[in-house]
């Protein structure tokens, strides 16, 4: 571990701290991590954890929701919060005179929320507003249903919003008791990067009472990734088409690999589904490929808007363009993915946010490499590995999920069984 990219102290009880000094930084990012997420969920409490991030900018026991939003605002930075699938995200970015302030209220916030039940009933009008914010944007939509359908029967095909009728079966006693239960060390995370102390920073996490540690739970192991095709009727003036396969998960050695083979494939305007789909034919505005990794599984994703006349076409080329990838990726591709992910990963060392989410990471494996490190072993990586990788994972079964008007659902899906 390079000890001059960051510094990391386990406070007794409490959480791990680690941090990143930038010490010519004007600012400082502060970020609370809980290794929880909705696939952590059991199903009638299916969106809790995404509603209680919602409810830990509800006001403390010192600050009602009024003061506490007057307190953020006053520091002049960014504060914010996401919820994934395992992880809980809360961060403030603000003048590095300021930090103390802000880790003080991060840590109110996530110690002793006031979890009012009025701004409950409030707060949970607003994730409905949130719910219909998705189903009114096919991307997001289709991605919730390619996601349900690629694992079947288990917590990580649910959507993190949860539901309607599991919002409203739930309390402000069953989010403090979800808390209570998660929000407690080994879980625990916090993460700074930019102008600040280490020794600082640890003192002052150190400072507060966490209470007693839990026992690790071990998550339900994600089972295989489910494959053939979901046919989804929806109107629109656009259809939508996912194909995932698997892919690599968040601590495989394989990641510089696959970061390459993504990026030759439809990782940006040079890629080969960007320039077949969109720049040769006009079939797409929004076409690329992704790559999501979780502890224990992960896919590669190929993702697809078009006008549902012409996806069927589309379903030809992007079928026959994943056939071919593997043998037909080129040195020169190769060498220019390299210089592309250089330029993200150096340009990313400029950005205290952006450091500071990165250590977020450090849920995943026992040791972080440094950007730099990373780009040392991305460079190590030949054409012949790529191919091997991208055959390998390409060659197997896909789950293809299909979004379109009815009168072209039936065509589309025609071509992909075919």
């Amino acid at each position: 571990m390079s000890r001059s990219f960051y510094s990391e102290t386990q406070i007794a009880d409490g959480p791990l701290v680690l941090s990143h000094a930038m010490p010519h930084s004007q600012s400082v990012a502060l970020g609370i991590f809980v290794d929880v997420g909705s696939r952590d969920e059991v199903a009638h409490l299916s969106g809790i954890t995404h509603a209680l991030e919602h409810m830990l900018f509800k006001g403390t026991e010192q600050m009602d929701v009024h003061q506490l939003a007057e307190k953020l605002d006053e520091l002049g930075g960014n504060a914010n919060a996401y919820t994934s699938r395992e992880r809980t995200c809360f961060h403030l970015h603000v003048l590095h005179e300021h930090w103390a302030e802000a880790l003080n209220i991060l840590m109110q916030m996530v110690r002793e929320p006031a979890l009012p039940e009025a701004e409950w009933q409030r707060e949970r009008e607003v994730i409905y507003a949130e719910m219909a914010m998705v189903e009114d944007t096919p991307e997001e939509w289709v991605m919730d249903q390619h996601l349900e359908a690629l694992f079947p029967e288990h917590t990580l095909g649910r959507p993190v919003l949860g539901t309607h009728d599991s919002l409203s079966s739930f309390s402000t006693v069953d989010l403090s008791q979800y808390l209570q239960h998660w929000y407690r060390a080994p879980r625990l995370l916090i993460v700074a990067a930019g102008n600040i102390d280490h020794d600082a920073l640890v003192d002052a996490v150190g400072g507060v009472t966490w209470g007693m540690a839990s026992e690790a739970e071990p998550r339900l192991a994600a089972a295989p990734l489910a494959s053939g095709l979901q046919a989804l009727p929806r109107a629109g003036e656009q259809a939508q088409i996912i194909a995932s396969f698997p892919g690599v998960i968040a601590s495989s050695e394989q990641r510089p690999t696959a970061w390459l083979a993504n990026q030759v494939l439809g990782g940006g305007m040079s890629s080969c589904l960007f320039r077949e789909i969109r720049e040769k034919r006009g079939l797409a505005y929004s076409v690329g490929s992704h790559l999501n990794t979780l502890s224990d599984t992960g896919t590669w994703s190929m993702t697809c808007g078009t006008e549902p006349n012409r996806a069927a076409e589309c379903v030809d080329l992007l079928s026959g363009l994943l056939h071919d990838f593997a043998t037909q990726i080129t040195s020169d591709e190769i060498e220019r993915s390299k210089r592309q992910l250089q330029v993200q990963f150096r340009m990313g060392l400029d950005s205290v946010e952006g450091q500071m989410l990165y250590l977020g990471s450090r849920l995943d494996e026992e040791k972080l490499l440094s950007p730099m490190q990373w780009l040392e072993k991305v460079q190590q990586v030949d054409v012949e590995e790529v191919r091997s990788w991208a055959s390998a994972k390409l060659s197997g079964s896909a789950l293809w999920s299909v979004a379109a008007p009815e009168q072209a659902l039936g065509k589309i899906c025609d071509r992909i069984r075919q």
